[in-house]
């Protein structure tokens, strides 16, 4: 009785749950026990045979060719191989003097016609795959330019069913949204993030706690923003699912992850960390404690600059934010202007602006196009540039719907005049990440020259002097951001 191995198997796990395997395993012994084969030992591979490099179909060929046994016998020819490749395979042994078998083919594959016959069969095998690739890619590529994401949903995100884009989980999405919230304030690494959402109670698709890596993939994912990238290719599209956060919060996670933010945590936290530098250098200001006092040192050899204590830093923040506190007087007048300005020209004005940095972005897009088709962009660059661009046209796009649809309402606007009014009361009673935002937002330049501190106010602060107050429209939202509950 010559000795065979028998081999079957199935695209997927999912498959090799029903009843195929032990279908194929039945034909399979059925077949041997009227040709009087033997077969010694079985190979069974839940993967599919359109590409090459399966593990159990490798090492079931190495053993054939170490003469383990005679022969091999296999459901039919599509169960083999589905790429010519591992055809070639199948054929070689046939050649090596190795019997091949096939349950449910009346073919033999010793005679010269036997043989043609099953090469036909292969080639339309693997023309099959070919065909169902292209039409795969055809239809994921259609759903991906009508802004549907056609994978699984991403953490934060529901599947609702094939042509229906993902809707926001009512459970997951507000602590990823919170996630970035967090991250962006510059005040947790990746790991202080993990504790703080594992203690928040987000979970990943398995519902279990967020590893590492779970963490970092949510924050570089631009698909929350309305924005669907793929991995493998680098394309962008314009999603139709609902965002779970803002294009500027987006941008400003990107910057604390890529370190352009300062650092994230230090061994012992300290409040100003990564916001001020050597005005003689430029160098940044390093914190370390000391006797029980924190000294930020400018690290540059040879600098005047020498140390600070974080005290006479927090006493210098104090004073500018008393001294651009509004006044009555300003906070009168601003208003009054608000009140004008909204009934006036000038948001219409803005809205036109922002609609030509739109359509500017969007013949950006459309020339890098050009140059792809042309040849003079290489692919990789293109999906790189057009990721940036779509990005920042996202970001402006957000700006012209609050513009339009959700302007500065009267009880918002009070909110920040009256945050405005007692900035340093504020900043007294704050958390430290809290203070740590309203110095980074309230000052655009932060600079120690020898033992004096310099601060430049921002425009978060600056805008009760300019005519133009259509920039108040995020600067405010800037501001309570920082204090959601005062």
């Amino acid at each position: 009785m010559k000795t065979c191995f028998g081999y079957i198997r199935v695209s997927t796990q999912k498959q090799g749950e029903g009843a195929s395997l032990p279908a194929q395993k039945d034909a399979i012994t059925a077949f041997a026990n009227r040709h009087n084969l033997d077969v010694i030992r079985w190979f069974e591979e839940k993967e599919t045979a359109a590409k090459g490099g399966r593990k159990i179909f490798n090492a079931m060929v190495r053993d054939l060719k170490a003469n383990k046994a005679e022969g091999l016998i296999i459901h039919k020819i599509d169960r083999s191989a589905r790429n010519l490749k591992d055809w070639a395979t199948i054929s070689d042994l046939s050649d090596l003097g190795i019997d091949v078998y096939f349950a449910t083919e009346s073919l033999d594959f010793r005679s010269r016609g036997g043989r043609l016959t099953a090469d036909i069969q292969a080639v339309i095998a693997a023309d099959y795959i070919r065909n169902l690739r292209e039409e795969t890619i055809k239809g994921l590529n259609g759903r991906l330019t009508q802004g549907l994401y056609p994978f699984r949903a991403p953490i934060g995100y529901r599947d609702n069913g094939r042509g229906q884009p993902k809707t926001p989980c009512p459970e997951k999405g507000p602590l990823v949204r919170e996630a970035f919230t967090l991250y962006a304030t510059g005040s947790y690494s990746l790991r202080t993030l993990q504790a703080e959402l594992g203690r928040q109670g987000l979970k990943n698709h398995r519902e279990k706690a967020l590893s590492l890596h779970g963490v970092e993939t949510i924050l570089k994912n631009p698909f929350y923003t309305g924005l669907i990238e793929i991995k493998r290719t680098g394309a962008t599209y314009d999603g139709i699912h609902e965002p779970l956060i803002d294009a500027r919060t987006f941008a400003r996670v990107q910057e604390v992850r890529a370190g352009k933010a300062g650092k994230k945590i230090t061994r012992h936290n300290h409040l100003y960390r990564g916001l001020f530098r050597c005005g003689l250098c430029r160098a940044a200001m390093t914190p370390e404690l000391q006797k029980g006092h924190v000294y930020y040192r400018c690290q540059r050899m040879g600098c005047d600059t020498k140390t600070i204590r974080e005290e006479h830093l927090e006493a210098a923040v104090l004073q500018n934010l008393r001294a651009m506190q509004f006044s009555k007087r300003q906070t009168e007048k601003l208003h009054t202007d608000w009140v004008a300005w909204i009934n006036r020209d000038e948001r219409d004005a803005m809205v036109r602006s922002l609609d030509m940095r739109i359509c500017d972005l969007r013949d950006r897009i459309t020339r890098l196009t050009d140059l792809l088709i042309d040849g003079t962009l290489e692919k990789g660059e293109y999906h790189e540039r057009k990721r940036s661009l779509s990005l920042n046209l996202s970001e402006l796009e957000d700006q012209r719907h609050q513009a339009m649809e959700h302007h500065l309402p009267p009880e918002k606007m009070e909110k920040f005049l009256e945050l405005m009014k007692n900035l340093a009361a504020l900043y007294t009673s704050a958390k430290p990440a809290e203070k740590r935002s309203l110095v980074e937002n309230a000052f655009s330049n932060r600079v120690v020259t020898l033992k004096k501190v310099e601060l430049e106010p921002s425009n978060l602060i600056q805008v009760q002097d300019s005519g133009d107050l259509s920039p108040m429209v995020h600067q405010i939202d800037t501001l309570l951001e920082l204090f959601p509950k005062k």
